[in-house]
């Protein structure tokens, strides 16, 4: 007779692990017409943000001290996984004018 391997606690926490699935999400953002679009998002520990430059002029995206993009050219995307909550002000560095809010929970 096979004996079954997993019990009390090993069972709970595979059911528990089996039943959360861990999935974080990709939430995209456009620059175009020098605008971020959307200028603020809202997202989970663990997701990432991807930001595609559609305007014809180079971009950047800036938070002060937590990430940079390099300078993005068009259809050039630029992605950060966010490991912290808080609020994450950016903007472009050769625009200051253009700014967005990535608003982790």
């Amino acid at each position: 007779m096979i004996q079954p391997v997993l019990r009390g606690a090993g069972l709970a926490a595979v059911l528990l692990v089996c039943a959360t699935p861990l999935r974080a999400e990709t939430i995209k953002v456009t620059i175009d017409n020098f605008t971020f679009t959307p200028a603020e998002v809202m997202v989970k520990v663990g997701d990432t943000v991807t930001w595609t430059n559609h305007d014809d002029i180079p971009h950047t995206v800036v938070s002060a001290g937590k990430y940079r993009s390099k300078t993005l050219d068009t259809d050039d995307s630029f992605s950060f996984t966010f490991a912290a909550a808080g609020d994450y002000k950016y903007f472009c560095s050769l625009h200051p004018h253009m700014t967005g809010l990535v608003k982790v929970e």
